[in-house]
């Protein structure tokens, strides 16, 4: 643990904090309110624990803990996915070079083998899955079992190894950096600081959009996609995100308040846009969740649909402005 900021560590604490919190509320909720059904709140509350302990510990036992448990959440929403999508009994070997590809691309990240890192994926297994496939000689279906794998190796494994590749950037430190951040000790060693800054944002977002659109939202966003989804719920957590950046964003982070503020924005639109693409996959699918991994929640791609966009987008930003 001592690899950890004392900043990062505090945050830990008040995370786990603000779930008690959520416990006891919820105790007090069902003394006052007998006959109040709190079995999905309470599910979700039990699973966050869960998710914020493995998540924890996997940080405080290692530096590369964060990458190994982002890799196997890689795994098992590629799973998942897969699983719920119609593939050809033919691609059954061909899924597993799609499972394999994991272990490289966390790998490349881990290391820091930045340009292996970005084509490994997009380019080296973009062309060797279809050939793959085309050497078992089918061809009914080519079109659609390709693209769906492709898709799926996307989101669930180049996108969300970002997250792992955050904790192991090398980070320039000198006048870029921030004044509120060159005075943090998680500066020393940011990656941490970086992957919780996205995963409170991410996170936060949602709530922040319930908590605004159920009093008023009215218009949805997109009614046949997400009928729960209004733009107020839009734009609320678009603005409390971006002003919880501006405040968390120099405390974890090399950022500074301009980058941070611009960081939290970005966060919360994409994190919106990713979860109306998990859901309309859904429909696609004519599901309700990818499974019930976590209870709650649904499965493990129905919790982590608010990444599949910001990942990438908020590991390029930090490594435009702040790589070494």
């Amino acid at each position: 643990m001592s690899h950890l900021a004392w900043e990062i560590r505090i945050t830990l604490l008040i995370i786990f904090a603000m779930l008690a919190v959520s416990n006891c509320m919820l105790f007090i909720k069902m003394r006052y309110y007998p006959g109040y059904d709190d079995s999905l709140i309470r599910h979700r509350i039990r699973t966050w624990w869960s998710l914020a302990g493995l998540f924890s510990l996997a940080l405080c036992v290692s530096p590369n803990g964060g990458v190994i448990f982002f890799g196997l959440i890689s795994f098992f929403a590629l799973k998942e996915f897969l699983s719920m999508s119609p593939t050809r009994r033919a691609d059954r070997r061909v899924l597993f070079y799609a499972y394999l590809s994991v272990i490289p691309q966390y790998y490349f990240a881990t290391n820091d083998h930045y340009q292996m890192f970005l084509v490994f994926i997009p380019v080296i297994m973009f062309a060797w899955l279809p050939t793959r496939m085309w050497m078992i000689g089918e061809g009914d279906g080519f079109q659609k079992a390709a693209g769906t794998l492709l898709w799926a190796l996307m989101i669930t494994v180049y996108s969300l190894s970002h997250t792992a590749y955050l904790l192991t950037t090398p980070l320039k430190q000198d006048g870029a950096i921030g004044a509120v951040g060159a005075m943090n000790t998680a500066v020393q060693a940011p990656g941490p600081g970086l992957l919780i800054f996205l995963i409170i944002m991410a996170e936060t977002n949602d709530i922040f959009q319930y908590a605004s659109g159920r009093p008023f939202g009215k218009k949805q966003v997109s009614p046949n996609i997400a009928p729960r989804k209004t733009y107020a719920g839009l734009i609320g957590g678009i603005t409390l995100t971006t002003c919880l950046a501006g405040f968390v964003g120099p405390l974890l982070t090399p950022m500074d308040l301009t980058h941070s503020v611009f960081a939290g924005c970005m966060i919360a639109a994409m994190g919106f846009a990713g979860e109306l693409c998990i859901s309309a996959l859904k429909r696609d699918l004519k599901i309700k969740n990818f499974g019930a991994t976590l209870p709650g929640h649904g499965g493990v791609l129905d919790r982590v649909g608010n990444l599949i966009f910001t990942a990438p987008l908020f590991f390029h930003f930090i490594h435009y402005f702040y790589h070494q």
